[in-house]
């Protein structure tokens, strides 16, 4: 068990860029972070963004530099591949146990090259692809990861079932594999805590009516987003996923799949799919002129700057249809694999089908699933809805219900990636108010 005695310190449990922002403020301000990070690379979601609206900049573009600085920064710990396991104290002074969970490659060795992924024989559905494609059991998860290190993955190695392969272990040049690694246990002390763990994408298979799962061509938001992106399974293609593998010429983007939808507990807008739809379809366009894209939505939300310029835009250049409509079912053709949609039409009061080649949903953003789990370990509270809960919303947005402890990014509420970004700042801001509040107070 290795322990650091400062408790000037302050632990941010995310690495996406809500976690990564605050990270950068501190360290910038001469604190002292420790990020913890449950995956092998910091970056989180927007990683696997192909653009960001409404700039149509490209997403990894603004991240990447983002992760190599605050990895590389040197008030800056990054503890990848590692979790929260407890919480004692008080704000200024808490005692909290991390676990680093073991990769079974030494990071201080590792080149990135490659060689052991390109021959280990045992493969399995690439979470960071949203499982539209494969990868190794010895892996690093993206191009763009950092740090760019190889993990090994217990659950699925060969090794670790059947006690024979080591194959990556004999082809490392840099002897950086080690199947003998144990995990370990952090004691650390800091002065205050930033929970910045985003969400998770709820994936649509309890809503029968539009065939996710059982229809190939029926996609969430985020696997499109895999699909369009050059680095992607299609290396950018826009195709099918059913066995014909073409273009779809009409394309059709359903708003508030499983949100603003109270059967679920979802009542909530997610705050981005309508936008993220908007960036969608102009993505279809621009790769094929070709492509017809309709919108169905429930209510267009552009809230924020140059929001709604973007939509005009999107309908002016881009020929982008906007339907105010909530399909009720989706259909296919069995011989052809397109689908039909069924769609009241308000204002001629009836049922409306139309064809489509591809119907892509905008799922809701949940919170993550160990949000119950570790809002227990930290000992704040929760709101219906599983968003960490503001004693004043209003002028505390940050702040949880035990002191100390804040929130920045999606999982306080939903917000898009530029209200995350500033969110990070502010719980930094709220990070470095405490810590030197109870400095003050002890001297």
């Amino acid at each position: 068990m290795t322990t650091t005695a400062n408790n000037e310190n302050v632990l941010i449990i995310g690495g996406g860029v809500a976690g990564i922002q605050a990270a950068l403020d501190l360290g910038g301000a001469g604190m002292t972070v420790h990020m913890v990070e449950r995956t092998p690379s910091i970056g989180g979601r927007m990683a696997q963004l192909d653009k960001t609206f409404p700039t149509n900049d490209c997403s990894i573009c603004i991240l990447a530099p983002k992760m190599i600085e605050c990895f590389n920064h040197p008030n800056v710990n990054c503890y990848t591949y590692s979790e929260l396991k407890s919480v004692k104290g008080k704000a200024g002074d808490f005692t909290v146990e991390v676990l680093r969970h073991a990769r079974f490659v030494h990071e201080d060795k590792c080149t990135g090259c490659g060689v052991c992924m390109e021959k280990c024989p045992t493969k399995t559905p690439s979470e960071y692809e949203m499982k539209l494609a494969q990868r190794k059991a010895i892996y690093v998860p993206f191009m763009q990861a950092v740090p760019r290190v190889a993990t090994i993955d217990k659950d699925i190695c060969t090794y670790f079932k059947t006690g024979k392969c080591k194959i990556c272990e004999k082809v490392c040049q840099a002897k950086a594999v080690d199947h003998s690694m144990k995990d370990e246990v952090l004691t650390l002390k800091v002065g205050a805590i930033i929970v910045a763990t985003g969400f998770d994408i709820y994936m649509p298979y309890d809503m029968p009516e539009y065939g996710y799962g059982k229809y190939r061509n029926v996609i969430t938001a985020m696997e499109y987003e895999r699909i369009i992106n050059a680095a992607g399974p299609t290396h950018g293609h826009l195709q099918r996923l059913s066995d014909d593998h073409r273009q779809p010429k009409k394309v059709a983007f359903i708003q508030c799949v499983g949100a603003r939808d109270v059967r679920g507990n979802r009542p909530y807008c997610c705050a981005v799919c309508c936008m993220h739809s908007t960036k969608e379809a102009t993505l279809a366009r621009e790769h094929y002129p070709d492509i017809d894209s309709y919108i169905f939505y429930t209510d267009m939300r552009a809230f924020g700057k140059g929001f709604d310029e973007y939509i005009q835009r999107g309908k002016r250049d881009y020929g982008i249809t906007y339907i105010r409509a909530k399909p009720g079912e989706v259909r296919e053709d069995p011989a052809t694999k397109n689908l039909f949609l069924y769609y009241t039409d308000t204002e001629a009061q009836k049922v409306v089908q139309m064809e489509f080649d591809m119907v892509v949903l905008a799922t809701a953003l949940v919170p993550r699933a160990d949000t119950k789990e570790l809002a227990r370990i930290l000992g704040v509270e929760l709101d219906g809805h599983m968003f960490y809960k503001s004693p004043d919303p209003e002028f505390k947005p940050t702040d949880t219900t035990r002191p100390g402890i804040f929130t920045a990014g999606y999982c306080q509420k939903p917000m898009d990636i530029p209200d995350a970004v500033s969110g990070g700042s502010g719980a930094a801001a709220r990070a470095m108010e405490t810590i030197l509040s109870h400095a003050m107070g002890a001297s």
